[in-house]
């Protein structure tokens, strides 16, 4: 079995957790929208993931909706003194499967008691506040009233860390004035590399920051140079992706999802994946290439 582990930690608020997590969107059923196909097989994803060290564990009530965590709960609780569930809010589903904002205070509070209903806690590690901006990327525009209302869940007990998910660097900043924040959660892999100076700053700070997409999401990363490099190694293009990221910045967290136990080994194998600098350096000519 993998030694995550052996991909180094990082810190989410008080947490330490290894730096390759699990991201649970994938178990509910198509479009993250119903049942997932396999419900025994979701659960072993997740019982594999915990066994082979997994402590970072990403959700939302909103996934399914309801599903992922139902899920969680059932496969995980109760839950590991060491592992850490992090949950956004921000969105509910429609009856058609549409994914539509929910960011006044009385929805985010609701979110917030969802979340902990449906997972069996009495206080999230961290949530992070979902930004609904244009299309998969963030939009400026004041984040105040959100941030405030989480603020407040902390004060009382429900939340213990505070997050963002999909914002820029100037509503970071004003997140910051009124709450201590733990982790940026937006869209970055080895092609989208527009946070690159983002990633830099927070790690400076000691700020974690989790890709979404990491594997590019609904339009999965293709790249000549990414498979014969993969191909010399002897990995596949997705896990030499993600082997790119855990390289890339000690504060990145990987969330990569799967709702298969094989295809969750073979993400979890990256940790052993060493890159030299010069392969470092062609990959990196992707995503400039991308952003030409």
């Amino acid at each position: 079995m993998t030694n995550i582990s052996t991909a180094g930690t990082f810190h989410l608020g008080d947490r330490k957790v290894n730096r390759l997590g699990y991201g649970a969107m994938q178990l509910a059923g198509p479009g993250v929208f119903g049942p997932p196909k396999d419900r025994k097989e979701a659960i072993a994803v997740l019982r594999e993931a915990v066994a082979s060290g997994v402590n970072h564990i990403d959700t939302s009530d909103f996934y399914g909706p309801h599903v992922t965590n139902e899920i969680i709960k059932e496969a995980l609780y109760p839950y590991k003194d060491n592992l850490t569930i992090v949950t956004k809010i921000g969105a509910v589903r429609g009856s058609d499967a549409s994914w539509n904002p929910a960011q006044t205070p009385a929805d985010l509070t609701k979110a917030v008691h969802d979340n902990l209903r449906n997972l069996g806690l009495e206080a999230m590690d961290v949530v992070n506040m979902r930004i609904m901006g244009e299309g998969h990327g963030p939009s400026e525009g004041s984040i105040a009233p959100q941030v405030s209302v989480l603020a407040e869940l902390q004060r009382q007990g429900l939340i213990k860390h505070i997050g963002l998910s999909n914002v820029t660097a100037k509503q970071i900043a004003e997140a910051q004035g009124i709450a201590k924040i733990v982790c940026v959660q937006n869209l970055y892999n080895l092609a989208h590399r527009e946070d690159d100076a983002l990633v830099d700053d927070l790690a400076s700070k000691g700020i974690a920051y989790v890709p979404f997409f990491p594997l590019g999401g609904f339009t999965p990363l293709q790249s000549s140079t990414l498979s014969d490099e993969a191909g010399k190694l002897g990995v596949t293009p997705l896990q030499l992706a993600l082997a790119w990221l855990l390289h890339r910045a000690p504060n990145i967290l990987l969330i990569p999802g799967t709702s298969s136990v094989a295809h969750l080994r073979e993400n979890l194998a990256v940790a052993d994946i060493k890159l030299s600098e010069a392969v470092l350096k062609k990959l990196d000519g992707i995503g400039r290439k991308h952003a030409a």
